[in-house]
């Protein structure tokens, strides 16, 4: 039995071809996409406020 001390063989061992898959993954991603820019986060943002937005007036009129 482990304590605190002594917590004993580390059961989470990590995938050695792991990282280096995320990161071919995250290559294709940006080569294909590109980096997620400002204006792309401003504009998720303003669809998401509107949604909420119309949402609420729908709650309100009914």
């Amino acid at each position: 039995m482990s304590d605190f001390f002594d917590p004993g063989s580390n059961s989470n061992m990590t995938d050695p071809g792991g990282h280096k898959a995320n990161h071919d993954v995250n290559a294709q991603k940006y080569h294909t996409q590109g980096v997620p820019g400002f204006w792309s986060e401003v504009t998720n943002l303003l669809i998401a406020v509107a949604i909420i937005a119309v949402i609420f007036l729908l709650i309100w009129i009914f």
